[in-house]
């Protein structure tokens, strides 16, 4: 055998091979070195003071309401600029405003891949008031759900639509009066007289509206049901009751 399994000679100097010179540990570093293993931050990045969390137009295209479920609780988005800046805490706290039949309305920033509730701390950043953020988040809502369709599920009498587009929008469609109005007119239009419009919003990725004709009472209890299932299953869940549109608006609904 002539393998040696005993090592290296101990008289061996490990230093004679030029190639293998000591690092200089107190030399200058490279200006395009690695740090830490980190990379110095390219010239091309967006500064800080650009980013959508602190510059208002890089922000206003990407903001749209959202509904959460009753008894959400936050900041007023109402308070004034210069009272939030005497405030000393609760510029962290997400923006809450009251929706439709006790419903909660904040505003999310999308940022690749994931949103974020927009705050006080936000508003101070952009230097805009809640009433602009409200009207620029609706705006966005309009303009996507202007090009997003519906699913039309038709059985006998019984249809309903349903948006689950993604993204987070479909719920928060049924604060749109073009929606509310398409919704009314499609489920009715050539539907029995007496015929109502239900509503579910069990999830934020989904919103779902049928039509009840008169006396079917089977129909609004499997409709409630489905509602019930799907926001027990779903991980941002609004609510598990049913509405109605009553004259384009929505009203919780009595049987």
């Amino acid at each position: 055998m002539t393998d040696d399994l005993t090592g290296p000679d101990p008289d061996s100097d490990v230093t004679d091979d030029p190639s293998e010179t000591p690092p200089a540990h107190l030399g200058r570093f490279a200006a395009d070195g690695p740090v830490s293993g980190h990379r110095p931050v390219s010239a091309s990045s967006t500064p800080v003071t650009e980013s959508p969390e602190h510059a208002w137009a890089a922000a206003a295209s990407l903001v749209f309401p959202i509904l959460r479920p009753t008894g959400t609780t936050g900041a007023d988005p109402d308070v004034p600029l210069d009272v939030l800046r005497s405030m000393r805490a609760g510029h962290t706290v997400p923006l809450v405003t009251p929706g439709p039949c006790g419903l909660v309305i904040s505003f999310a920033l999308q940022a690749g891949g994931f949103d974020i509730l927009v705050n006080s701390e936000h508003l101070l950043s952009w230097g805009v008031g809640a009433r602009e953020l409200a009207a620029v988040a609706d705006a966005n809502l309009a303009t996507w759900s202007a090009g997003i369709g519906w699913t039309d599920e038709i059985s006998g009498s019984r249809r309903i639509l349903s948006s689950d587009a993604g993204g987070g929008h479909d719920a928060a469609r049924i604060l749109l009066a073009d929606v509310r109005e398409h919704l009314a007119r499609e489920l009715t239009v050539s539907a029995a007289s007496g015929t109502r419009v239900l509503v579910g919003v069990p999830e934020r990725h989904l919103l779902l509206a049928g039509a009840l004709g008169p006396g079917d009472e089977e129909f609004a209890a499997l409709f409630h049901e489905f509602v019930v299932e799907h926001s027990e299953d779903a991980d941002e869940p609004i609510d598990r009751r049913i509405f109605e549109l009553v004259d384009g608006e929505l009203v919780e609904y009595a049987g």
